[in-house]
């Protein structure tokens, strides 16, 4: 059985530097929880530096994401660029086709909540390119 309430430790779970398959610029993750069968959504605090973004991607079970700092843009496949900013949440349903990263100018900071089905949070494909970034 497990614990019914556990306190993790701020600075107990080392930052990370993101993967550059799935990343443009510089990206640090900062883990909160993992996905669990009685919790299964993970969660982490992500910085990206000013130009950094994620590759395209889906998510099976959806992704939440709170803006905590800065400025930052989100795209849904054929869709405009939408600017987010620190107080935004975002909703992105299940199997949508999108990217999320910092402004060009300023850095920005989100917590991601992302479900996971079977396992897995996320499905990465592409990486956005500048044009696509820039629009």
């Amino acid at each position: 059985m497990t614990n019914p309430i556990t306190i993790t430790r701020a600075g107990s779970r080392p930052s990370a530097e993101a993967p550059a398959e799935h990343f443009t610029g510089h990206v640090r993750f900062d883990p909160l929880f993992d996905a669990s069968a009685a919790a299964p959504f993970s969660g982490a605090y992500v910085t990206f530096e000013p130009g950094a973004r994620t590759a395209w991607h889906t998510h099976p079970a959806g992704q939440h994401l709170v803006v905590t700092a800065g400025v930052g843009r989100v795209q849904e496949w054929g869709k405009p660029v939408e600017e987010i900013r620190a107080g935004d949440v975002v909703w992105v349903a299940p199997g949508v086709k999108h990217w999320h990263g910092a402004s060009p100018a300023v850095a920005m900071t989100h917590i991601h909540l992302t479900g996971a089905l079977a396992g897995q949070g996320a499905e990465w494909l592409e990486k956005v390119s500048d044009g696509q970034y820039g629009q």
